[in-house]
């Protein structure tokens, strides 16, 4: 499909699982490929190396054709609407433009999948007030909800009692506690969104070549998001 005519897709309103089949295969044949969306508020393009940790995990552990290269693309660009799985990410004052809410708010609700965590790793700073407060302008005050730990998501790959903490956390940082739950919004039965204030972006930023003396792989949770996501 040219981008003209997904943009006329797009005006004409058809339905988002058009534009976003989950099994269709990307460029190259991919099942997979990484997508962080860059906004003008804020600071998106935080923790570097964890994109490639992540899509080494899923070429370790899983048959899925995974595209080795992370794709940055603007929020406010229609193209962000065909990817299978989108991350967002920062520190700082998330105020989205009216096109990048639009088109947020038009990939949430018809089939995409996005991971957003919250860099602070607290749960009053800056980036979670800005960010909750997008979201309920959104998809209404209450569309985020706290994420019951027998979630499918938990165990979609791997088995885990809920979500699991990160070093930041216990190591004292942000707000000084461990962050007992997810957050995340639901569409038609169907996790859409995942919201952590965990930090998982940090948590899985280091050199790859570190991840040898790690007594557990600490991305294996990533796996499980992705696997989900990717779930007819």
């Amino acid at each position: 499909m040219t981008r003209a005519e997904f943009l006329r897709l797009l005006a004409g309103g058809l339905a988002a699982a058009t534009l976003i089949p989950r099994a269709a295969r990307g460029a190259g044949g991919y099942d997979f490929w990484f997508t962080r969306l860059r906004y003008d508020s804020g600071d998106w393009n935080v923790d570097e190396r964890m994109p490639s940790n992540l899509i080494t995990s899923l070429i370790d552990y899983t048959s899925l054709r995974v595209d080795p290269k992370e794709h940055v693309v603007a929020l406010a660009d229609p193209k962000m609407l065909t990817a299978p799985f989108c991350y967002l990410a920062g520190h700082k004052l998330v105020e989205f433009s009216a096109a990048e809410r639009r088109n947020f708010a038009t990939y949430v609700r018809n089939g995409g999948f996005v991971l957003v965590d919250d860099c602070n790793h607290d749960i009053d700073g800056l980036f979670a007030k800005s960010f909750e407060a997008e979201m309920a302008k959104m998809f209404g005050r209450d569309a985020l909800k706290k994420l019951p730990n027998n979630h499918p998501i938990f165990r979609s790959f791997f088995k885990f009692d809920g979500p699991p903490n990160t070093s930041l956390e216990l190591n004292g940082w942000g707000d000084d506690l461990v962050h007992d739950y997810v957050k995340g919004i639901t569409i038609n039965g169907r996790l859409q969104l995942l919201y952590s204030n965990k930090d998982y972006g940090c948590e899985w930023d280091y050199d790859w070549r570190n991840k040898r003396f790690l007594a557990q792989d600490n991305t294996r949770f990533g796996v499980n998001i992705v696997m989900y996501a990717l779930a007819a």
